[in-house]
Parts: C-alpha cells; sequence; structure tokens
C-alpha cells in the first residue's frame, strides 16, 4: 500500500485559528486603505481651495481707512475674481488691485519665526490668510476706460463725462463739510484702465494723488485682482458690499 504524504502543516491548523486570521488580514488591510483615502482627501481639499482661491474666490482684510465707512479697517472681505472677467466692470464697483507703482510706500517686514510663517503659507493656500493684503490697495471705480473725469463743480461734485455724481450716500466726510476737500483733476481714462476714489476722500491715496506716478494716477485693468463683494468678518459686519451703481446710472458711456 503506497504511503500517503504528510499533511501540510499550515492544515493543521484550527478552525478557530484560520478564522481569526481571516478576521483580522482585512482588519490590517482596511486602516491603510483608510489612512490612503484620508490623505487623498486632504490633497484634493487642499488643490481645490488652492484652485478657488486662485482663479475664484480670494480672501483679503483690510490695512486702512481709506474706505470708511463702506469698510473698517480690519475687515475681513471676499473678492470676486472669475465673473469680471466676463462680465467687465461698472463704476461704483470695489476692486482690489496691485499697486500700480508708487502708491504704496515702501516698507519692510520683520522677519518671523519659521513655524509662523509656514502656518500662515499653509493658510493662505485655502484662503484662510491673507499675508499679501498690505501689498494690495482697494478703492471705488468711478471711471471706466474712456471716461471725461472731472473735480468739480461749483458745490463740489464730481463729474463723469458731463454728468454730476451725487456721491453722498457712501462718501465719508470730515465733521462739518458739505463735500470732500477738492483736488483739482480733469481726466480722460485711456484704455485697459481705471480711475478710482477712496469713499474715505479725505484719507485716502488714491488716484488723485499719484497723477505724478508712471500711469499718471490710473489702474491698469490687469493689475485688479478681482471686485470685492462680501463681508465675512466681523460677523457683526457680515454681508453684501453696496457697490452704488444707481449713483452712476445717468452717465452715458464714453464717447
Amino acid at each position: 500500500m503506497t504511503t500517503e504524504p504528510p499533511v501540510p502543516a499550515e492544515t493543521n491548523v484550527g478552525p478557530a485559528t484560520r478564522a481569526s486570521e481571516r478576521a483580522s488580514a482585512p482588519r490590517r488591510r482596511g486602516w491603510g486603505a483608510f489612512l490612503r483615502d484620508v490623505l487623498v482627501i486632504v490633497v484634493i481639499a487642499i488643490l481645490v481651495s488652492f484652485l478657488v482661491k486662485t482663479f475664484v474666490v480670494r480672501s483679503f482684510y483690510i490695512p486702512s481707512g481709506s474706505m470708511e465707512n463702506t469698510l473698517l479697517i480690519k475687515d475681513r472681505i471676499l473678492v470676486d475674481e472669475i465673473t469680471p472677467r466676463f462680465t467687465g466692470y461698472e463704476r461704483g464697483d470695489v476692486v482690489v488691485f496691485r499697486d500700480p507703482g508708487g502708491w504704496l510706500p515702501a516698507t519692510t517686514t520683520p522677519a518671523r519665526p519659521f513655524v509662523i510663517e509656514a502656518v500662515d503659507w499653509a493658510l493662505s493656500l485655502v484662503g484662510l490668510s491673507a499675508p499679501d493684503s498690505d501689498d494690495h490697495l482697494i478703492k471705488r471705480i468711478i471711471g471706466l476706460p474712456g471716461d471725461h473725469v472731472v473735480c468739480c463743480n461749483a458745490i463740489g461734485q464730481l463729474t463723469v463725462n458731463g454728468v454730476p455724481i451725487d456721491e453722498t450716500g457712501y462718501l465719508k466726510l470730515s465733521p462739518g463739510a458739505s463735500a470732500p476737500a477738492v483736488v483739482p483733476f480733469d481726466v480722460t481714462v485711456p484704455a485697459d484702465s481705471l480711475w478710482v476714489l477712496g469713499d474715505n476722500r479725505d484719507s485716502s491715496r488714491d488716484s488723485r494723488y499719484n497723477q505724478d506716478q508712471p500711469n499718471k494716477g490710473f489702474v491698469p485693468i490687469s493689475n485688479v485682482v478681482g471686485r470685492a463683494f462680501l463681508i465675512t468678518w466681523p460677523l457683526s459686519r457680515f454681508g453684501a458690499i453696496d457697490f452704488q451703481h444707481p449713483v452712476f446710472a445717468g452717465v452715458p458711456a464714453a464717447k
């Protein structure tokens, strides 16, 4: 009679042991898959947030009082980057833009610990921090390309294409004043540029005060980040930013 080969050692393992191994193996694979999925989700979330911040919506804070009382110092705002690319800008829009050159004083930023810089950089990727706010300005559009903007008529009003503009609804005036201090100008806005002024006009270094700079006080549209549309912080001021479009409703198109 032929002798049967010995049974392999692993087949001698009892049913309870094999069941235990089968239960533990998927659990080990499950934890690895779980961690991998979490990592993928985090990476995708960061990537999507970065793309949204870069191309759709961006966060800034207000470092000065030049737009009071529409915007206050330390207000945090959202800026729409994508819509103006398709619809363009309108008179009255509040816009954030990079310094065209010479508008902001030269400053040096004190060195910060590496950890703080790294955290600030990471938060900026997802729009929770706005470290470059001090390198940008925010003003209201008064003149579009081709507009003839003049300061001022007999009662201190601007005129755009010959039409006086009643800005009393949003200007912050000095105590006892009925109009901002007169800073005379007579300009025609060149193509692909804007003429912008602050709502707190007596405390705003805007287009009027930069006519001696290379861009003659005009802001190239290519420098505009986008249109500010929402105050997000503090919560007591949460709400839409008023573009004051009706103020300019009677202004004819530029010739």
